[in-house]
């Protein structure tokens, strides 16, 4: 009827709690809020503009992701880095993709395999850092097992993706003043194109193992200096 209240109002589509959630997390997965940095509830509140109710919620997701570790009170602590996690969450991922990829090589087309050619020619920029071309790199490796994936496989992935951000930012980040770093970048990702195009399950499955086995080793050695040091304090 005219003039009759509808039966649910619009709202917005991101509370203040997802909002806080994502710049907690951006601060987080940038580094600057370092690993083993505490902070309190009226600290982050201040610097947010927030009342503590959607701070305290914030957290509670950061620390289901493993980003926070919650104090009793009102305290909480960016989560140190822990190269066990880092070695589990590879771990799986090298169960996964690279049985995703098996089929992704039969079903994905020369023509998105063609627009993923450019993002790895990016990849080798050397005035880009890896914060610069973190996203795209994700939607790289998401194009390129999209085609074989379910909607289990996706939110899987993404858990996992999403867990190895921070160390993926921190120990590549430390590469990037090194050129070599750079086209390396390019060169790995084109590799793994080519091993898509050959067709070849057994040939596009061992490329995506060796990918992250490589890229696990990477990132250990850049981050160890890291928890070493943090280890020390």
């Amino acid at each position: 009827m005219p003039g009759s209240t509808p039966p649910v109002r619009p709202v917005d589509s991101s509370s203040v709690a997802d909002r806080v959630t994502d710049e907690l997390r951006r601060a987080i997965l940038s580094g600057s809020l370092a690993p083993g940095r505490t902070f309190s509830l009226r600290e982050a509140a201040g610097l947010l503009g927030v009342s503590f109710i959607p701070v305290r919620e914030a957290l509670r997701d950061l620390e289901a992701e493993g980003l926070v570790i919650t104090r009793p009170g009102r305290s909480a602590m960016v989560a140190p880095l822990d190269l066990e996690d880092l070695q589990a969450i590879y771990r799986l991922r090298r169960q996964i993709e690279p049985e995703i990829a098996r089929r992704a090589c039969l079903a994905i087309t020369d023509a998105a395999l063609d627009r993923l050619e450019t993002d790895a020619h990016e990849f080798g920029d050397e005035t880009l850092n890896i914060d610069a071309i973190y996203d795209r790199h994700v939607a790289f490796h998401l194009a390129l097992l999209e085609p074989a994936m379910s909607s289990w496989d996706v939110r899987i992935l993404t858990t996992l993706w999403r867990a190895a951000e921070r160390y993926v930012r921190i120990g590549f980040g430390a590469l990037d003043p090194d050129p070599r770093e750079h086209h390396r970048r390019a060169e790995a990702h084109h590799d793994l194109l080519e091993a898509m195009r050959s067709r070849q399950p057994d040939l596009a499955a061992q490329a995506v193992h060796e990918h992250l086995a490589r890229n696990e080793s990477i990132a250990l050695r850049a981050l160890a200096p890291a928890t070493d040091a943090a280890a020390s304090l």
